[in-house]
């Protein structure tokens, strides 16, 4: 059995650029791309996805990979694979958001610890609703979905298919819009109830000068902040479950 350079060049274009766009995508999405998560492993895994859906994808140009068009093509698999994996991430940053708004309004802004995912300081209601997601998009199979996603992608603009997508960063911009939408839904129900608590405090602020409503009312407050966490994390999976298919749908919707 014998391959001419032509069948070799085909077979290498037909899990190198798959391979590229995946990587690109596990690199900026979370879980993933995050710190704690080995680069060789994540190399591994891109490697091993391209070459199980490589059969599965449209045919690709017949351009060597390291010619200057294939660089070309190279390039823009990076880009889209990082806008989607961009969006995804964006999901996940909408839980930062909800947390800081929590955290801030109930005296817990001081209180930060260091996300291992990102490498940032982030508050610590932020990171328990990170942690919370993180198992949530384990247990929705949302790992399983990202594939999925990343292999229609290939349909929506197959490789070497033309410049990149019209309205991709436009898409990719505005979708930041409906990540602020879902992280105030998240924490609407904890920010409201705490700005009663204050608003009950400035009442018997006015009515009894001489309470020292600092020393009463940050306890307060905390415990009222956590009670209310509490008391809305039922309403936190379906929030969280329709941003992310939300954030499914507009990964494709940016190849359109």
């Amino acid at each position: 059995m014998t391959l001419t350079p032509e069948q070799l060049f085909g077979f290498v274009n037909m899990v190198f650029w798959p391979f590229v766009r995946i990587t690109a995508l596990l690199m900026a999405s979370p879980l993933f791309g995050a710190r704690t998560f080995p680069v060789r492993q994540r190399i591994i895994l891109g490697m091993l996805v391209a070459i199980l859906i490589s059969p599965l994808l449209p045919a690709v140009p017949a351009i060597q990979a390291f010619s200057a068009e294939g660089m070309l093509i190279t390039a823009q698999q990076v880009v889209i694979g990082v806008a989607m994996g961009f969006i995804l991430q964006m999901v996940f940053g909408a839980l930062v958001v909800a947390g800081q708004a929590i955290a801030t309004s109930m005296g817990l802004g001081f209180a930060a610890t260091i996300d291992p995912q990102n490498g940032v300081q982030v508050p610590v209601i932020s990171q328990f609703f990170l942690i919370l997601a993180t198992l949530v998009f384990l247990a929705l199979n949302g790992h399983l979905v990202l594939i999925e996603t990343i292999v229609e992608s290939f349909y929506l603009w197959p490789i070497g298919a033309g410049p990149l997508p019209e309205n991709l960063a436009m898409h990719t911009v505005t979708w930041i819009a409906e990540v602020f939408q879902g992280a105030l839904l998240i924490a609407l129900p904890a920010v409201a109830a705490i700005l009663l608590v204050n608003l009950a405090f400035g009442v018997m602020t006015r009515a009894a000068p001489q309470i020292n409503i600092f020393a009463v009312g940050f306890p307060i407050t905390i415990i009222a902040g956590f009670i209310m966490i509490m008391l809305s994390l039922p309403v936190f999976l379906p929030q969280f479950a329709a941003l992310l298919e939300a954030g499914f749908l507009q990964m494709l919707v940016i190849l359109e």
